[in-house]
């Protein structure tokens, strides 16, 4: 008996010692140097990058009545791109956030019903993003792992819970400025004409225009750049953010 009890107990300390290690290793995979401007981190805005990728987002927490388009013409233009959903709109627009993945593009977290994000405590963010990550990850089976935050309000609050709970907090270096009345014209010059190699470009659904407006962007950028989700634009890990929010991989 007593053997047994022994035994045992070198198991748990074995598992132990273990479970730091991968910790440990975890930690050191990921090395980050976040830069602070007048004393507040920065997530990253954009990527450096020494190919001619681009990221094209939408933030989705409106309706749902330009999915179909917008989904019929980044096929069109094989542009994978990245949705940051809004956890009640994913409930209440279960089949297009599942059309969304199922064809291919990538799902980011935008909260759970909008809140703003710097009023609120860390644990109170993460338990956000959490109940967020699990209305997505019901409908369609993957959870994701990047953020960001209502109208991409942030302090370090915010910046340190995203990290701290092993997520990536994504901004936006090109702003489309699709909502309320604007034209047609004035979102596709926002979103073409200053866009460079590892911009990532904020567009959003349920708006006048932005559905009618995005086969000129899309065939007017695919002449100079490459499409790709924000996972395979940013790093995962031995990076910088300087003081503009540009990722830098050591």
């Amino acid at each position: 008996m007593n053997f047994f009890v022994i035994k045992l107990k070198h198991i748990i300390i074995a598992a132990l010692v273990l479970a730091v290690i991968l910790i440990i290793g975890v930690s050191a995979s990921r090395e980050v140097s976040v830069f602070k401007v007048n004393g507040r981190e920065v997530p990253i805005y954009s990527v450096e990058r020494d190919d001619n990728k681009i990221a094209v987002t939408f933030d989705c927490a409106w309706n749902d009545d330009d999915i179909d388009s917008i989904l019929d013409t980044l096929d069109k233009y094989n542009c994978k791109a990245t949705f940051f959903v809004v956890g009640d709109w994913a409930e209440k627009y279960a089949e297009s956030l599942k059309k969304i993945s199922d064809r291919g593009h990538e799902i980011g977290n935008h909260s759970y019903n909008h809140a703003d994000y710097t009023k609120m405590t860390a644990e109170a963010i993460t338990a956000d993003l959490d109940k967020c990550d699990a209305a997505v990850e019901k409908i369609t089976g993957k959870r994701p792992f990047l953020m960001r935050a209502p109208s991409g309000g942030y302090n370090d609050t915010v910046v340190q819970a995203a990290e701290n709970s092993g997520r990536f907090y994504i901004q936006w270096s090109v702003d489309g400025i699709d909502y309320g009345d604007a034209s047609a014209q004035a979102i596709y010059d926002r979103s073409v004409k200053k866009t460079k190699a590892g911009d990532i470009i904020l567009l959003h659904n349920g708006t006048k225009h932005t559905a009618q407006v995005l086969p000129k962007i899309l065939e007017a950028l695919e002449c100079k750049y490459e499409f790709a989700t924000i996972s395979e634009l940013i790093y995962k890990d031995k990076y910088i953010i300087d003081n503009t929010g540009r990722q830098i991989q050591k």
